[in-house]
């Protein structure tokens, strides 16, 4: 996480324009959002503290400098959480001299059989890098017809961004493209890994990945409600639950029709008997 912090803290700078902390936009400005100067008078810190935070040349600000720049940079809630998990990461070095965290790809035999359980409902597990470690049958019978299992290792972001056929899938698309960011930001966790992964997928697709990676989201909603296009039923309107398995840093996705319509055509994708699976309001 070397540099992420300033990086993270520029980034929201450079999104903060200036008539939201009520001052002139002005017609000269050579950079987005607030200038060093701007945002160094509102936390009340120096320009050149300031910098050196950006830049990385100082890693472990004080609480009390840390919640007046989350005050003057309008943090919302997600992102005053990850600003004090990369704090901690630059703080928790010297009792972890040499630890790499490591991404889990091993399955537990429990969550393997919590998967197995939901016989009814589309259910995969991920990874923080978005690895779809296991799947069920319902699941495998809904994302085969899209091409997401065509790879030895399908990888739910790399679908998202590298595969023409997820635009054609998903008609919010732009939607599903930021929350996979969002989520790959939100769980790095000092992770190496990820960054690799980032930089691979960054120079296989380019500006549609890295413009969003460089504004470094983290606001993840647990529930949300997505449009399917799929090429078996038509039109699925499904919800989707996550279930986080901290010990693991896994997430298990479970997917349900959102409306009678969707049902029905789950229904009918599955196999199962008409109304054999119920909606949930969204």
């Amino acid at each position: 996480m070397d540099g992420e912090l300033g990086a993270f803290l520029r980034s929201r700078r450079e999104a903060l324009r200036p008539e939201q902390v009520g001052l002139p936009e002005g017609t000269r400005r050579r950079t987005p959002g607030l200038r060093r100067a701007e945002l160094a008078t509102l936390a009340q810190v120096s320009v050149e503290y300031l910098t050196r935070l950006e830049q990385g040349r100082d890693t472990r600000p004080s609480p009390e400098i840390l919640a007046a720049l989350a005050n003057a940079l309008r943090l919302d809630e997600a992102d005053r959480q990850h600003l004090q998990q990369l704090v901690a990461v630059n703080h928790g070095r010297q009792l972890c001299t040499g630890c790499r965290p490591s991404v889990s790809r091993t399955v537990r035999p429990e969550v393997q059989a919590v998967l197995e359980a939901l016989r009814d409902r589309p259910a995969y597990l991920l990874n923080r890098l978005g690895d779809v470690l296991a799947w069920n049958d319902p699941f495998d019978r809904l994302a085969r017809p899209l091409g997401l299992l065509d790879r030895d290792r399908p990888n739910l972001v790399w679908f998202v961004f590298a595969d023409e056929r997820a635009r054609e899938h998903f008609p919010d698309w732009a939607e599903l493209a930021d929350q996979q960011v969002a989520e790959l930001h939100g769980l790095r966790r000092g992770d190496p890994a990820t960054d690799e992964f980032a930089e691979r997928l960054g120079r296989t697709v380019g500006a549609p990945f890295t413009s969003r990676w460089q504004r470094r989201p983290v606001a993840v909603p647990t529930t949300v409600v997505r449009w399917l296009r799929h090429p078996e039923v038509g039109p699925l309107r499904l919800a989707y639950e996550t279930l986080a398995f901290a010990d693991d840093q896994q997430r298990l996705v479970v997917q349900l029709p959102a409306d009678a319509a969707s049902t029905e055509a789950l229904d009918r994708l599955l196999g199962r008997r008409p109304g054999g699976l119920r909606s949930v309001a969204g």
